[in-house]
C-alpha cells in the first residue's frame, strides 16, 4: 500500500467509540431531514412501519409535505412532514452568520432540520429516544431498537457504516490512492435522547459538534450496521469548497481527543501546524493521483480517467480553500461555537412542553401539513 502523505495525520478515530453490544429498546420517532423527492422516503417509511413509530420529514428543495404525507397514508405509516423556510424559529447562533460572506458559508440546511428535531423532541414530554436518518441510508427495525436500547449508559449511538464510506471528499480521494483511511458515526443513523441537549452547528461535519463533549466523556458507542447509497465525492468541486472548513475544524479537533488533550489547546499555534499539515496530506494525496492504476480496456480506462479529473479538481479546489483559512479563524469559530452550546441549551430550557408533534412544529414558527 502507498505510505500516506504525511504520518501524523489520524486516519481513523474509531478509538474514541465504545464498541458495545445491543440492548432492546424503542424510539419514539424516525427524523428524516430531505430535499429530494418522495420516493427516497421509502426505506425511512419502512423502518417507520417496522418501528411502529412516527415518522418526522423535513422538507425543503425537491420535497414537499403533502406528497409525502400522500406516500405515508399510502403505506400504513403515522407521519408529520412540514415544508422548512430558510429561517425557523431557533436560536440566531454566532456560528450560523461566522461563515457568511465566505469561500466557506454551506447552503445545505441539514444541521437546522436536525436541530429543529431536537427541540421538537425536547417539547415531547413522554418521548425517550428518536433516530435521526438520512433519506439515502438504510437500517434495520432491530439495530435502531438495539441501539435504543443503550442509551441508558450512553449519551448518543451511532450505526456503523457497512457500506459506501461517508467520508469528505479528501478522505475519499485518500483511500482511493491507496492510503489507509476510515470512517466514523453520525448523523445519517444516529439514535439519541428526546432530552438530548447538544445542537449541530451550521457547518460540514456538524454531526462531529454534535457529538464531541461526549466522545470526549467516553459515552457515544456504536453497533449493528447501516448501509449508505453509494454517490460520486467528485462529482461537483464546490462540494470539496464547502466541505474544507469543517473538515478541517473537526478533524482537527478530534485529533486532540485521540492524542487525550483537549479544547485548551486548539489555539493559533496548534492550529498553524494542523493547516500545514493538511496542506501536505492534500499535496501527497494529488500527487499519488499521477500513480493510479488505469483498466486495459478502453470504455473503462475513459471512464477512470474521467473519474481522476474530477478526484484532481475536487482536490485542487480543497487546497485552495485550505489556504484561505487562518488559524485565528478556527479559535473564533470554536470559541463562538463554545457559547453557541450554551445559548442553545438556555433556548431548551425555555420551550414549553407540548401534546404533539404538530404543536411543537408550529411553537417554532413552522406549519405541519395536515
Amino acid at each position: 500500500m502507498t505510505q500516506p502523505a504525511d504520518p501524523r495525520h489520524h486516519y481513523s478515530h474509531t478509538k474514541l467509540l465504545s464498541e458495545a453490544t445491543a440492548v432492546p429498546g424503542t424510539v419514539d420517532a424516525v427524523i428524516v431531514p430531505t430535499n429530494r423527492k418522495v420516493g427516497f422516503l421509502q426505506r425511512a417509511m419502512r423502518l417507520a412501519g417496522d418501528l411502529d413509530c412516527l415518522l418526522i420529514v423535513l422538507c425543503s428543495r425537491w420535497s414537499h409535505a403533502r406528497p409525502v404525507l400522500g406516500a405515508a397514508a399510502a403505506a400504513g405509516v403515522r407521519a408529520v412532514a412540514v415544508d422548512v423556510p430558510p429561517r425557523a424559529g431557533l436560536p440566531q447562533l454566532e456560528t450560523d452568520d461566522l461563515l457568511d460572506d465566505t469561500s466557506f458559508s454551506g447552503r445545505t440546511d441539514t444541521s437546522m432540520k436536525r436541530n429543529i428535531g431536537l427541540a421538537v423532541a425536547h417539547m415531547m414530554p413522554d418521548w425517550r429516544a428518536v433516530l435521526f436518518l438520512d433519506d439515502d441510508i438504510t437500517v434495520t427495525a432491530d439495530d435502531v431498537r438495539g441501539a435504543a436500547g443503550l442509551l441508558a449508559d450512553y449519551a448518543a449511538v451511532g450505526l456503523t457504516n457497512a457500506g459506501f464510506p461517508d467520508n469528505s471528499v479528501v478522505c475519499h480521494a485518500n483511500r482511493e490512492v491507496g492510503g489507509t483511511q476510515d470512517t466514523f458515526i453520525g448523523g445519517g443513523a444516529l439514535v439519541v435522547p428526546a432530552r438530548s441537549r447538544s445542537y449541530f452547528p451550521h457547518v460540514y461535519n456538524e454531526d462531529w459538534f454534535f457529538l464531541f463533549e461526549h466522545v470526549r466523556d467516553r459515552r457515544v458507542a456504536v453497533t449493528g450496521r447501516a448501509e449508505q447509497k453509494e454517490y460520486d465525492p467528485y462529482r461537483s468541486a464546490k462540494r470539496a469548497r464547502r466541505q474544507e472548513f469543517g473538515d478541517c475544524l473537526a478533524e482537527g479537533v478530534f485529533e486532540l481527543l485521540d492524542d487525550g488533550r483537549g479544547l485548551a489547546e486548539a489555539g493559533v499555534d496548534f492550529w498553524r501546524d494542523y493547516l500545514t499539515r493538511r496542506e501536505a496530506f492534500i499535496a501527497g494525496i494529488l500527487d499519488r493521483t499521477r500513480h493510479m492504476p488505469m483498466p486495459r480496456a478502453k470504455r473503462e480506462r475513459a471512464a477512470a480517467q474521467a473519474k481522476r479529473e474530477r478526484m484532481v479538481a475536487a482536490l485542487t479546489t480543497a487546497q485552495a480553500s485550505r489556504a484561505e483559512i487562518t488559524p485565528k479563524l478556527c479559535v473564533r469559530y470554536l470559541d463562538a461555537w463554545q457559547r453557541d452550546r450554551l445559548a442553545w441549551a438556555a433556548f431548551l430550557d425555555r420551550v414549553p412542553p407540548l401534546g404533539n408533534v404538530q404543536e411543537a412544529l408550529r411553537h417554532l414558527s413552522l406549519h405541519p401539513v395536515s
